[in-house]
């Protein structure tokens, strides 16, 4: 058996190890453009940051130890120019010498990724503006950031771009952050990143949405950055980072199928069209993991998984991708937020009927000193109660809980199921109901109809704008911030005045994140009022304004 692989890093050289601890016979070739076969281009930023001080931490697999460990054939600097199918061979270019050469294969695994996207705007070719993809953009964006650089822009706020404006701003670098949309991490909802854009321009960031760059010069004041707004900005370099696109070219030319985004469909074995090509990575349009429809999203966990499964479908294995839930997590100054599974712009897009939730909860017993807020949001299905996703952010135990969401949306459980979920607990780690346990009581309560719900987006809708809105917090709390036109009745006040509370109009409750609002709602249906809670209360309101 010979295997060809073009491309390492992340799926490439998790398919070329799997394939050699199945088959110590198996030739295999993994050909890499590059340097490096195999770096974690995830702690890039870092390295830049100087968080990681040694480059050599992030060769994670160094072509020496591929070579020795594994017995593979790895070339590195080496491009591979075309797939001829009908004879089952690649032409391959040395990059340094400009030789070609042609190699057989049995089967072929591509995993060439995918390639910054740079907007065809002028001066995007100068020298200090840098894209982000490997070990070599690294050092050159290192050596602009320590080489006495005191202002940059980064165009594009994903999670690479907050990754780097915080980077950036720990090197003492005056920071601005362009973003075309209105809003800083585009997979998230909304509500979900204003902690994280409060804190960003908190610590000095010039966060600009809705807003774009039309033009980049070089001038003496350094490069002058002009935006679509008429505004401009000047930097001593520029970072882009707004997305990738898959490399199919090699894909394209050989006449595999390319889905609309531009990924290599393949099925569930990591197969093209070609049974003897396979695809994995960033390059491949694979499928969402609930409705199965088609998606990309690139990712290294995916990527190494994937990988893992083309080598094993090649000698025989049985293992079927699963699809993409796009897991995901980004931290920056003391603050994470994560996702799993569907966004509520995911769910619109592929047509998903959904309910939500909000809570606050703290990370850990709130008796325990050191206990910190944080948000979760969980979608899931109105009529059987099946997790559909969740999103959080905080400061700690964001990763913890959205981790385990991850698993139950996999493991194909509801909002019942998490009621029941029995997870560690010492006041230090967690809480007897956990956030986890939390979500499931909220959820089910809702779908049970123990409290009818609205959501803060909704408050506007004319079937709520004649509702009455009763703030059931203390009469301090109210004093000191309140949705306006909200009548406050502390829910301790409530059964002794229940009077106050009309039977003939709609009666949405609320306090600061849910919990009383539920108690308030639940004497107000006893007591045969219309009334619903605010899901999340006054905070997730506050959230939904925003302003960052």
């Amino acid at each position: 058996m010979k295997i060809i692989i073009v491309g390492a890093v992340a799926g490439g050289a998790s398919a070329a190890a799997r394939a050699r601890r199945l088959s110590e016979d198996a030739e295999i070739i993994l050909f890499e453009r590059g340097h490096d076969p195999s770096f974690a281009n995830c702690g890039l930023p870092y390295y830049i940051g100087g968080e990681i001080a040694e480059r050599q931490k992030l060769l994670v697999a160094p072509k020496e130890l591929l070579q020795q460990r594994f017995r593979l054939d790895v070339r590195t600097r080496t491009e591979v120019l075309s797939i001829d199918r009908e004879n089952k061979t690649v032409t391959a270019r040395d990059l340094e010498t400009g030789l070609t050469s042609t190699e057989s294969y049995d089967k072929l695994i591509l995993s060439p990724g995918a390639k910054p996207f740079v907007p065809p705007v002028p001066g995007f070719d100068l020298p200090g503006v840098h894209t982000l993809r490997d070990l070599q953009d690294a050092d050159r964006l290192l050596n602009s950031v320590t080489g006495g650089a005191k202002r940059a822009v980064i165009i594009g706020a994903g999670f690479i771009g907050l990754e780097m404006a915080e980077n950036l701003v720990n090197r003492g670098i005056e920071t601005t952050l362009l973003e075309l949309g209105d809003q800083i991490m585009p997979p998230l909802d909304k509500e979900i990143t204003q902690p994280i854009l409060r804190i960003l321009r908190e610590k000095g960031v010039q966060v600009r949405l809705c807003d774009t760059n039309e033009s980049i010069e070089k001038t003496e004041k350094g490069l002058r950055v002009t935006f679509k707004s008429g505004d401009h900005q000047y930097a001593d370099f520029v970072l882009l980072s707004v997305g990738v696109r898959a490399e199919n070219s090699l894909a394209v030319d050989a006449g595999l199928e390319i889905g609309p985004r531009g990924g290599i469909k393949v099925n569930k074995n990591m197969q093209t069209a070609d049974p003897d090509i396979y695809a994995v990575g960033d390059v491949v349009e694979t499928y969402e993991f609930i409705t199965k429809q088609p998606t990309q999203v690139p990712l290294a966990g995916p990527a190494n998984r994937q990988g893992r499964l083309a080598a094993e479908h090649i000698f025989g294995r049985k293992g079927l991708y699963r699809g993409t839930q796009g897991t995901a997590i980004v931290g920056l100054f003391g603050k994470s937020a994560a996702m799993t599974g569907f966004s509520e712009k995911a769910a619109r897009r592929f047509d998903v009927d959904y309910e939500k939730i909000y809570i606050h909860p703290a990370h850990h017993a709130g008796y325990f000193p050191g206990a910190q807020g944080m948000t979760l949001k969980l979608l899931f299905s109105p009529d059987d109660g099946k997790i559909l996703g969740a999103q959080g952010v905080g400061e700690e135990g964001v990763d913890k809980r959205i981790d385990i969401i991850a698993m139950a949306i996999q493991a194909g459980m509801t909002v019942y199921d998490l009621e029941e979920v029995e997870l560690s607990y010492a006041p230090q780690f967690g809480s007897a109901k956990d956030p986890v346990n939390m979500l499931g009581f909220v959820a089910a309560g809702v779908l049970r109809k123990d409290q009818p719900i609205v959501h803060a987006d909704q408050l506007n809708e004319a079937s709520w704008k004649d509702a009455l809105l009763l703030d059931v917090r203390t009469t301090a709390e109210f004093e000191s911030g309140h949705i306006e036109g909200a009548v406050n009745i502390p829910v301790d006040d409530l059964r002794n005045r229940i009077n106050e509370i009309p039977a003939d109009k709609k009666v949405i409750a609320y306090c600061k994140v849910g919990m009383r609002g539920y108690l308030a709602t639940r004497i107000l249906l006893q007591n045969k009022r219309n009334a619903y809670n605010l899901s999340g209360g006054y905070t997730t309101w506050d959230l939904m304004r925003g302003d960052g």
